[in-house]
């Protein structure tokens, strides 16, 4: 007896639950994507183990899929080393664009920075990341020796 009530009080209760949801109406889902929506492909990019010295240069790609322009007004590195650098001019709903971010590969070691972005998409500033780790660029060989009778050496 007792099985058959927990049983029927759990299928009042889901049911109780399920009925309460309110569903969004279309034109509820439609306001919630007023404006521009900024949508990345990645917000983290990793560079991997690089060497010293390495190409510097990463892009993080976007698609405005909002239905108005979307307009950065700002965009920050956490540091120095990190320079980030955007689209002056509007993405048009559908466009899409990158933020090309510069970090200093000339610095040892392990790193993660932000990339801090200020748009006309929401009161809430974007966040990117970049992360990675800088290794010691091997040693170029000496140069030829200058021994006497070096097939090399003009003397």
């Amino acid at each position: 007896m007792k099985k058959l009530f927990s049983i029927l009080a759990m299928l009042t209760l889901v049911a109780a639950v399920g009925y309460s949801q309110e569903e969004l109406s279309t034109t509820q889902v439609e306001a919630a994507q007023e404006g521009p929506v900024m949508a990345f492909e990645s917000e983290t990019i990793d560079y991997g183990v690089i060497e010293q010295g390495s190409d510097p240069y990463r892009f993080f790609k976007f698609t405005n899929t909002g239905n108005e322009p979307l307009i950065i007004t700002h965009a920050k590195g956490s540091c120095g080393c990190t320079v980030p650098s955007h689209p002056k001019e509007p993405i048009a709903p559908g466009e899409s664009a990158e933020v090309k971010v510069r970090y200093d590969t000339n610095r040892l070691g392990k790193f993660t920075k932000r990339v801090t972005l200020t748009t006309n998409a929401g009161e809430e500033k974007q966040m990117l990341t970049i992360k990675g780790e800088v290794v010691k660029k091997p040693e170029e060989p000496a140069g030829l020796p200058t021994n006497e009778g070096n097939m090399f050496n003009n003397n």
